[in-house]
């Protein structure tokens, strides 16, 4: 997982893990993705520590951490507070990142 830079920001698509770096939680959340990411060898998510980044905070009305946000078609479409699982964060996966799932992989 890369940190996000503001260019990336700008593009139409991406899914944006938001942490604090003391955050036990998330440090629960990040092992989550990233066991996904090593599954599927690839970059899937890209990480912001809201810490640096309070405007954005305040312009996409995040209310906690950790927060996974999800832009599609240049639209957030939905902001995860609740990992829960590695299986729930699938069920995201699959409606939003469907090509991760195809046989080219």
């Amino acid at each position: 997982m890369k940190e996000i830079t503001e260019e990336q920001l700008e593009k139409q698509d991406y899914l944006l893990y938001i942490y604090t770096p003391f955050c036990g939680t998330c440090n629960l959340a990040r092992s989550m993705l990233e066991k996904i990411e090593s599954v599927h060898k690839t970059e899937i998510f890209h990480k912001m520590n809201a810490s640096f980044y309070p405007d954005f905070m305040q312009e996409y009305k995040i209310e906690s951490v950790p927060c996974l946000l999800i832009k599609k078609n240049n639209i957030i479409q939905e902001k995860v507070y609740a990992f829960r699982s590695i299986p729930n964060i699938y069920s995201y996966l699959l409606t939003y990142q469907p090509e991760l799932f195809s046989e080219k992989q």
